[in-house]
């Protein structure tokens, strides 16, 4: 069984990274999105919101699983043998990042790192930004599902308040 993990942050999850979820669905038997859970790090939303609203985006994905990991990715895809991670990009400037980093990991482990362009459409999108752009009051209905939205809103507005 060929099986992959696409990790990040997906604070919050955008249409962005649903795209290249869905897309290594298509590549391999199973895939595990991986979400990072580093308590050092201030997020907007909690880890346990994050995988909530993953699990959601990715329920119509029967061969995709969610789950939180803290330490390693390459810890994580030894434990559960993984050998792929998949990495989208979206400029030169992620690819110099993700190199090095897929360099590393494969010297610490059997993982190979499969690199897949993002989609044009959302080539621009990143969580920092559709964050920013919330805050300010913009329009970022586009670039999350539905139900991110609400809760993007929902936390915004408590932050404010």
């Amino acid at each position: 069984m060929r099986r992959a993990v696409c990790p990040g942050s997906f604070d919050p999850p955008t249409n962005g990274h649903l795209d290249i979820v869905q897309r290594a669905a298509s590549l391999f038997d199973e895939v595990v999105v991986g979400v990072g859970v580093n308590a050092s790090k201030s997020r907007l939303f909690s880890a346990d919101e994050r995988i909530d609203m993953l699990t959601e985006a990715v329920a119509d994905l029967p061969n995709v699983t969610v789950a939180g990991f803290s330490g390693l990715l390459t810890t994580f895809c030894q434990e559960r043998g993984i050998h792929a991670i998949v990495k989208g990009l979206r400029a030169v400037s992620d690819f110099d990042y993700e190199l090095q980093m897929a360099q590393m990991n494969s010297s610490l482990t059997d993982v190979e790192t499969v690199f897949v362009p993002t989609s044009p459409e959302w080539s621009f999108l990143a969580s920092s930004l559709v964050k920013e752009v919330a805050t300010f009051g913009g329009d970022v209905s586009g670039l999350v599902p539905d139900f991110v939205l609400t809760r993007l809103t929902a936390r915004l507005a408590e932050r404010a308040g």
